[in-house]
This record gives structure tokens, C-alpha cells and sequence, in this order.
């Protein structure tokens, strides 16, 4: 589960900045919005971020895949002699000339992590792990450069310095060679998916979920009103130039998507039922929802983190917030999984879907700089109104905008 996210320098985010899972002692939902993570840790199941357009709500969701991109791949030997591929605030002066900062507090079975590292395009500023156990917070390792200092619970790391790269991080290195604690590690980004629902267009994950069972996808197809009463895959043929005859072709297997609606009479009765193939036939909405269905399902049945940008994007509010509830039933949630997203839908920013510690904002300052901040933070009185305050501007994260002048004022008199 995800406790804490911080990132500084970095695309549009100068001074650090801190996003927290941690709930605070609001009573709202607390028994379906939030998770009991270790050490009665109260972490909340879901958040919601909002902000102008370029505010940077997409660049915090850029920096969480940035780290965990680093740490799955940097120890690759295709990576030796490859740049790090991050970018520094560019809106300061000597902001390239230093290092970005990415850390991460997580549990993974029940113990609290807190990883995290400093990097430019060529090296490994400093890097750090630690751990927490019960209620003292354990040194596993530091870095400082090519300096790594080991502590005496990390013993998977001892003699593997001198084989860390400047340009890899050394968590990643001890992983490559089967380290128990540094492979737990791995294995909890490589279950903190980032995704983008305008962008994503992968039916994969629902189609290896649909396999497995298409019943559940079925429901949840229906429950969401969209007119569909049949799912399934099936095979098809496609013809494929054969690169080594010029003059032949070969058929290659591929999965199609397939919906089903009722067919009726001239007496409305229901006479049989008309395929729709999901891509060509369906509408954007729909496949949309179709592809999201899979991540969501893969958190809810590991307890994973899923990170959805602009998952508004083509969906009805009720079709959103539909899926947000899955995340705060304790009966498909069992499991501790995590939701964030980011959104402009104003709908959902009401009391009756989220606590005021899930509502964050994102907003840019006069230098560039995007901030970050929960409504939360806000004293609120007990009858405001999320969406209305949102929208007159009374908690920021908002776009501002001037007069409109069609004239040009080297014309005007």
C-alpha cells in the first residue's frame, strides 16, 4: 500500500512536494474509505486530484512511472551506456545543474519502506532504504554517489558496491542478483501501475481477465447501462506478408473482442442476438471502459496500486464514479488495493463520494512551479458545497482566466 509519494525538480515541480495516502482523523467513510495498513496505519483507499489544465496533475503521475521505470530497468546492461532519462524543472535558472528527487514510503507484508533517490541524466546522486519493522525505522542502505554504506540487515548487499554503476541505482543492482528484501521491493513497484485513460488503448488486461472469468466482466459491463448483455473473445485470421517469400502470405492468429445485443421482433420481443465487434462497432466509451476494467480488476485481486490519469476521459460522471466504488467496498476491496486519479470532473467533488483528506489540488504558482495540497488542509464548514466552492474559486486549482481582447492594440486608437 502507498503511504507517501514526494518529488522535487522534476518536469513541473521545483521545491519538493509531498502527496499522502495517510488518512487523517476526519470521520467520514472511515469504514469503507479507509484501509488498515500496518502498524494501524489508516491509509485511505482512493484520491482524486484536481487542477487546471498544465497545473501538473499529469507530471506527478509522470514522475511516479518515471520511478519506477528507473528502478525495474536502470541495472539492465542495455542501460550502461544509456543517459537517465529525467527532466529537471526548467523554469529556474541553475535548476538543471541539479538532481531530481523521487522517494516512496510503502508497506509491502505488513512492514514499512521508505526508498527513495537523487539522480540527473548521468549518475546517481545519493540513494537510500529504509525499513520499519515495529516502531523504529531501520537503515538497510545509503548512498552518497559511489560511496554505499550497508547496514547490517541488508546483508543480500554486501560485496556488490563495486558493481553499481554511477548511471543504476543500487537497489536495483542487489535485485538482479536475487536479494530477498530488494526483489520485495521490485515486486511492489512492478504492482504500482500508472496508466493513461485518454491515452491507453491496451484491451489486453481485460482480455486475459476476461478469459480467466467473464461472468464478473459481464456484470459490471451491465450494471453499467450500456446495452450489452454478451462478451467473449474469439480468434481470427489475419493475412501477413511473409518476409522470407515474397510471393506467399501467412495467417496469423489474433484475439477479437466481441459484444452482444438483444435483437427484437416487430412484437419488441427478444428474437436472438447481433455481435459487435468492440473496436470498429462500439462506441469510444465503451471500449474505454472495457480497457480499465482489467487494471482495476488486477489491483482489487492483488492489492495493488492503480494510478489513473484523466480518468474521466470519454466516461459518464456515474460511469466514474461507478468504478471508484469498487475501491471503497470492503467486499471487492478485501485486499487493500489503492486508486488515485486525476479528473475535471466537478461532480464527483462531493462529500457523499469523497472525505475532504482524498480531495487534492494541484496548482502552479506565478514562477511555473506546480504545488501541491488537500482540501483538507481547509477549514470547512460541515454544509459546504465541494463543487460549487471549487468552481468560484475558493480552494484554487483553477484556471483564471483574463479578458478577451479580439482587437489589436497597434490598431486601436
Amino acid at each position: 500500500m502507498l503511504v507517501e509519494f514526494k518529488v522535487g525538480n522534476y518536469l513541473s515541480f521545483d521545491e519538493p512536494v509531498k502527496l499522502s495516502m495517510v488518512a487523517s482523523r476526519i470521520q467520514e467513510h472511515r469504514e469503507t474509505h479507509v484501509l488498515r495498513g500496518s502498524q494501524d496505519m489508516p491509509l485511505l483507499a482512493t484520491m482524486a486530484l484536481y487542477g487546471a489544465n498544465a497545473s501538473g496533475k499529469t507530471n506527478l503521475f509522470r514522475a511516479m512511472r518515471f520511478m519506477g521505470d528507473l528502478v525495474k530497468n536502470s541495472s539492465k546492461d542495455s542501460q550502461a551506456d544509456e543517459e537517465i532519462g529525467v527532466q529537471a524543472f526548467r523554469l529556474r535558472e541553475d535548476a538543471e545543474t541539479l538532481p531530481s528527487l523521487f522517494e516512496v514510503s510503502f508497506i509491502c507484508d505488513a512492514v514499512l519502506y521508505r526508498y527513495g533517490f537523487e539522480v540527473d541524466r548521468h549518475r546517481v546522486h545519493k540513494e537510500w532504504l529504509f525499513y520499519r519493522p515495529k516502531r523504529t525505522e531501520i537503515l538497510l542502505f545509503t548512498r552518497d554517489q559511489q560511496s554505499i554504506n550497508v547496514g547490517s540487515g541488508f546483508a543480500e548487499a554486501r560485496e556488490l558496491e563495486s558493481k553499481t554503476r554511477e548511471n543504476a541505482l543500487f537497489l536495483s543492482v542487489v535485485a538482479q542478483f536475487n536479494g530477498d528484501i530488494s526483489r520485495k521491493v521490485l515486486k511492489w513497484f512492478s504492482q504500482f501501475v500508472v496508466i493513461s485513460a485518454a491515452y491507453n488503448r491496451s484491451l489486453m488486461p481485460t482480455v486475459r481477465a476476461l478469459t480467466d472469468d467473464s461472468n464478473r466482466i459481464l456484470r459490471v459491463l451491465k450494471a453499467a447501462d450500456i446495452g450489452i448483455e454478451g462478451i467473449g473473445v474469439e480468434g481470427i485470421r489475419v493475412d501477413v506478408d511473409d518476409p522470407l517469400e515474397s510471393t506467399s502470405v501467412r495467417h496469423r492468429p489474433r484475439e477479437r473482442v466481441y459484444t452482444e445485443h438483444k435483437i427484437f421482433d416487430r412484437d419488441q420481443r427478444v428474437s436472438g442476438a447481433a455481435k459487435f465487434d468492440l473496436i470498429s462497432e462500439e462506441s469510444e466509451g465503451t471500449q474505454k471502459l472495457f480497457s480499465l476494467i482489467g487494471p482495476i480488476f488486477s489491483s482489487l485481486e492483488g492489492g495493488w496500486v492503480l494510478a489513473i490519469d484523466e480518468v474521466d476521459a470519454r466516461l459518464h460522471p456515474l460511469i466514474t464514479e461507478f468504478l471508484i466504488q469498487f475501491f471503497h467496498s470492503p467486499d471487492s476491496n478485501p485486499n487493500g488495493a489503492q486508486l488515485l486519479l486525476t479528473t475535471h470532473d466537478t461532480n464527483l467533488l462531493t462529500r457523499r463520494i469523497f472525505r475532504r483528506d482524498q480531495i487534492w489540488f494541484v496548482e502552479k504558482n506565478h514562477y511555473g512551479a506546480s504545488d501541491l495540497y488537500s482540501l483538507a488542509d481547509y477549514h470547512i464548514r460541515n454544509d459546504a458545497t465541494y463543487q460549487k466552492d471549487y468552481l468560484l474559486g475558493k480552494y484554487g486549482g483553477i484556471p483564471y482566466m483574463g479578458p478577451l481582447e479580439w482587437a489589436d492594440e497597434s490598431t486601436s486608437e
